[in-house]
């Protein structure tokens, strides 16, 4: 049986939980994710969190599925209850991110990381990696 796109992706994505890449001026990046249940929060039946982090250890952003995001809507509206969303800095809250597929997923967390470490003057290229 022939394989998507998308579930080569995610087992692409699978085999990297746990997985550090390190940039120059001690940047790094982090990847967890794990197959879960399919649940009304989680249809794609994943659990996911891919972080930055500046040379400190502080996340600076990062897309994740552990809580819901703030509900923006007014009192008598329905909450949402998917909990895919980001961090667009360290302090932010969460802003709901519109999971698709796992490529696309990580499409956007690189170009996140890729903007960001721009903005900060750090080189794209990765130093390293580890588990």
């Amino acid at each position: 049986m022939a394989t998507t796109p998308d579930e080569h992706t995610l087992e692409f994505l699978l085999a990297f939980d746990g997985r550090v890449h390190s940039f120059e001026k001690g940047y790094w990046i982090k990847f967890e994710i794990k197959r879960v249940q399919a649940s009304a929060e989680r249809p794609h039946g994943l659990r996911y969190s891919f972080t930055l982090h500046g040379p400190d250890g502080t996340r600076l952003l990062g897309f994740d599925n552990a809580h819901a995001p703030p509900a923006n809507a007014a009192p008598f509206e329905k909450k949402p209850r998917m909990v895919d969303h980001w961090h667009r800095t360290s302090t932010d809250a969460g802003t709901p991110y519109a999971f698709t597929t796992a490529d696309q997923l990580l499409v956007d967390f690189h170009k996140a990381v890729m903007r960001e470490l721009a903005f900060r003057g750090v080189d794209l290229a990765v130093t390293g990696e580890s588990d």
